[in-house]
C-alpha cells in the first residue's frame, strides 16, 4: 500500500513539470480553445433560451455568430476613430518629450559626468542602439499570432456552441464520473465565469469611460485612444489598472505643464480606477470569487509565464474555474480552502 502511494507521488511529480510543458509548448492552441470556452460559457444561456423557442441550432449558430460579428465592428469603429484622431492630431509631442526629457535628464548627466554630442537628442543619443528592424520583425510577428489565434478562437467557440465539444460530458467522463455531479458544477461554473466576465466588461467600459472623459476635461490629447487602452488593459487582474494610470500620467506630464492641472488630472484617473477596481468590481463580483490577494498574485504570474499577456487576462477565469473543481473532490478541497482563505480564518478561530 505504501508503495503503491509513494509511486503515485512520484508519477505526480513527473506528471505535473510535464503538463506545464505542454501548456506552454501548445499555447498556439490552448489559449484559443480557453478564450473560446469563456465565449461559448457567455452565449449558452443566449442559446438554451433559442432553443427553448424551438429556433433551429444553425439560425441559433448564426444569431451568435452576428452578435459577435458586431461587437468586433463595433470595436473596429471605435479603433478606427482612436487612430484618426492620432494621425489628424498636430501636436509636436516629440519635442515637448524631448524638452521634459532633457528637464529631468541633464542633472543626472551632469552628476554622473556623462557627456552628450552639443545639439544631438536625448532619445537619439541614448536610443540609437535600438535596432528597428528586430521591433518591426517582431511587431508583424505578434499581429500574425493574434490573427491566427482569433481565427482559432472562433472555430473552437462555433464547435462549442453546436456542441460538437461538450464540456459538461467532459466534465463528467473526466474528473467528476457522477453525471448529477458533473451538472451541478457545470453550470456553477457557468454562472461564476459570465459573472465574471460581465462585470469585468462593465467595470472596464467604465472605467475606460471615465479615462477619456478625463482627458477631455482637462484637454489631454487622445482621449478615445486612452479610453480604449484602459478598456483593454484593464482586463489583466490588478496590474492593468496600475499600467494604465501610470502610462496616462507619464503621457499627461509630457503634454501638460507641470502645475495644479496636472496633479488634479493624475488624481482624476487615479479616483476612477480606484472606485471602479477597488470599489465597485469587488462588490458586484460577490462572494462568487473568494479567492484571497495571495493566489490572484501567484495565479497571474503563473499564467503570464505560461501563456503571456493572454495567460495574465485568462488567469482569474481560470483561478475560479480550478477552484470550483478542486472542491468537489475530498483530497483537493483543502487546497481550494487555502485559494479562498478560508482555511486560514478557519485556523484562526480555533486559535
Amino acid at each position: 500500500m505504501n508503495e503503491r502511494k509513494t509511486t503515485n507521488i512520484l508519477l505526480l511529480i513527473i506528471a505535473i513539470p510535464v503538463l506545464f510543458y505542454v501548456l506552454k509548448l501548445l499555447s498556439f492552441i490552448f489559449i484559443p480553445l480557453v478564450f473560446s470556452m469563456f465565449i461559448a460559457l457567455l452565449f449558452w444561456p443566449l442559446m438554451r433560451w433559442l432553443r427553448k423557442k424551438r429556433v433551429p441550432k444553425t439560425i441559433s449558430l448564426v444569431i451568435v455568430v452576428v452578435l459577435i460579428a458586431v461587437f468586433f465592428k463595433l470595436l473596429g469603429e471605435v479603433i478606427h476613430l482612436s487612430s484618426k484622431e492620432i494621425l489628424a492630431s498636430e501636436n509636436n509631442l516629440f519635442e515637448k518629450a524631448e524638452s521634459k526629457l532633457e528637464t529631468l535628464i541633464l542633472p543626472f548627466e551632469s552628476f554622473l559626468g556623462i557627456e552628450r554630442v552639443e545639439g544631438k537628442s536625448i532619445t537619439m543619443h541614448y536610443f540609437q542602439a535600438i535596432d528597428t528592424s528586430k521591433i518591426f520583425g517582431s511587431t508583424v510577428d505578434i499581429a500574425s499570432k493574434t490573427i491566427s489565434m482569433t481565427l482559432m478562437t472562433l472555430f473552437f467557440s462555433i464547435l462549442l456552441l453546436a456542441e460538437s465539444l461538450n464540456f459538461q460530458k467532459i466534465l463528467h467522463s473526466t474528473i467528476l464520473r457522477k453525471e448529477f455531479s458533473s451538472i451541478k458544477v457545470f453550470m456553477r461554473i457557468e454562472k461564476d465565469i459570465i459573472t465574471f466576465i460581465k462585470v469585468k466588461f462593465i467595470i472596464s467600459f467604465f472605467t475606460g469611460l471615465g479615462f477619456t472623459l478625463a482627458c477631455y476635461y482637462f484637454d489631454v490629447s487622445f482621449p478615445i485612444f486612452w479610453g480604449l487602452f484602459a478598456f483593454v488593459i484593464n482586463f489583466v487582474q490588478m496590474i492593468g489598472s496600475v499600467i494604465s494610470v501610470i502610462l496616462l500620467s507619464l503621457f499627461a506630464f509630457v503634454e501638460l505643464d507641470p502645475t495644479s492641472t496636472l496633479l488634479f488630472f493624475i488624481l482624476a484617473i487615479t479616483l476612477v480606477q480606484v472606485v471602479m477596481g477597488g470599489i465597485l468590481e469587488p462588490i458586484f463580483m460577490g462572494k462568487s470569487f473568494s479567492i484571497n490577494v495571495i493566489t490572484i498574485l501567484i495565479m497571474l504570474m503563473f499564467w503570464g509565464f505560461l501563456w503571456g499577456v493572454p495567460g495574465m487576462i485568462l488567469s482569474i477565469p481560470l483561478t475560479v474555474f480550478i477552484k470550483i473543481i478542486l472542491e468537489q473532490l475530498p483530497k483537493t478541497k483543502v487546497i481550494a480552502n487555502l485559494m479562498s482563505g478560508s482555511e486560514l480564518i478557519a485556523v484562526k478561530r480555533k486559535e
